[in-house]
C-alpha cells in the first residue's frame, strides 16, 4: 500500500466531500496517540462510507414502505454508520497508513 503524505492527507481533508454534509476529521488536532488513532479510524469510517454509497444509490425501496426524502435520508445516515462499523472492525487498512502520516506530521512541528 502506497503511503500517504501529510500534503495529500490535507489536499483530501480540503477536497469536495465536505460539501456533501460528510466532514472529514482535522488531522493537525492529534494531542496523543490515542487521539491520533481515532482521527485516523475516524477518516477511514468516511472514506469507507463514500464508497459504499454507489452501491446503495439504485436499490428501490419495496412498498408499503420507503420512498420519499426521508427515505433518502435515512439510506445516507445507513451508509455512513456502515463505513463506521466496517472502520471500528478493523477496517481496510487505510487507518493505519493515516495513522502513520498523522504521527510524521506531528513529528514535524
Amino acid at each position: 500500500m502506497n503511503e500517504l503524505s501529510s500534503d495529500s492527507l490535507i489536499a483530501i481533508q480540503s477536497g469536495g466531500i465536505q460539501g456533501q454534509g460528510h466532514s472529514l476529521p482535522n488531522i493537525s488536532g492529534a494531542k496523543n496517540m490515542h487521539e491520533a488513532r481515532k482521527i485516523a479510524e475516524d477518516f477511514e469510517a468516511v472514506f469507507l462510507g463514500q464508497m459504499l454509497q454507489p452501491m446503495f444509490q439504485n436499490i428501490e425501496t419495496a412498498e408499503p414502505f420507503g420512498g420519499g426524502t426521508s427515505e433518502k435520508m435515512w439510506k445516507a445516515m445507513q451508509v455512513e454508520e456502515y463505513g463506521k462499523a466496517i472502520a471500528k472492525s478493523g477496517g481496510i487498512g487505510l487507518a493505519d497508513a493515516v495513522f502513520r502520516e498523522i504521527i510524521k506530521a506531528q513529528e514535524l512541528k
